[in-house]
């Protein structure tokens, strides 16, 4: 258990500087270059996700049990991940209706896909992980709304083609993630 929360301290301490030292990072890339930024956050980001990765499969293969969810929690979260995969796309396809009303809506759909998994898993490794996806997003969305609001900013009106592409990528991702990549990668059939 210890990888995986050293994993996800380094990968979250990373992906917090915007949250807790938004004018620290400002600061650095200004005086080190973006290109310096992006390279110390990738190679720390990915260092973290490897912990992650290897210390949530340390914890399947000797799991604490906290609980047995019902197997229908399973069919709620194949629902919910579908629309968390829309939130996603949504978030990298300009002019959609769902960055327009929301903002930052990949946030959302890392707290829909935490949420998801949460409740159709019952071991602590599912808990620690999901669970820090899930606060991260909450802290991480609040924080982003803020600083929209103070810089002014407006999100340009979605369309409804825009719309439809992030569904549409959403769908796509979500049936070959569901249908292929999710058993591949986490060795865990989704159906």
């Amino acid at each position: 258990m210890a990888i995986l929360i050293l994993g996800l301290t380094l990968f979250f301490s990373v992906h917090s500087v915007r949250i807790v030292a938004d004018d620290w990072r400002t600061r650095f890339i200004e005086s080190k270059g973006k290109l310096a930024w992006r390279g110390i956050y990738s190679v720390l980001s990915l260092a973290g996700l490897a912990l992650i990765i290897y210390g949530f499969g340390m914890s399947r293969a000797d799991p604490v049990f906290l609980w047995n969810p019902p197997l229908w929690t399973r069919h709620v979260t194949a629902l919910l991940v579908l629309f968390a995969f829309f939130l996603l796309a949504a978030g990298n396809i300009p002019n959609n209706h769902f960055k327009a009303k929301l903002g930052h809506p990949m946030f959302l759909g890392i707290k829909v896909w935490a949420f998801a998994h949460l409740i159709a898993n019952g071991r602590l490794g599912d808990v620690l992980l999901f669970g820090t996806f899930l606060v991260w997003s909450i802290i991480g969305y609040s924080a982003a709304r803020k600083r929209d609001r103070k810089a002014g900013v407006v999100y340009e009106a979605g369309s409804a083609a825009g719309t439809a592409m992030a569904v549409s990528a959403g769908t796509l991702l979500y049936a070959l993630f569901a249908f292929s990549l999710h058993s591949l990668l986490i060795g865990v059939p989704t159906f």
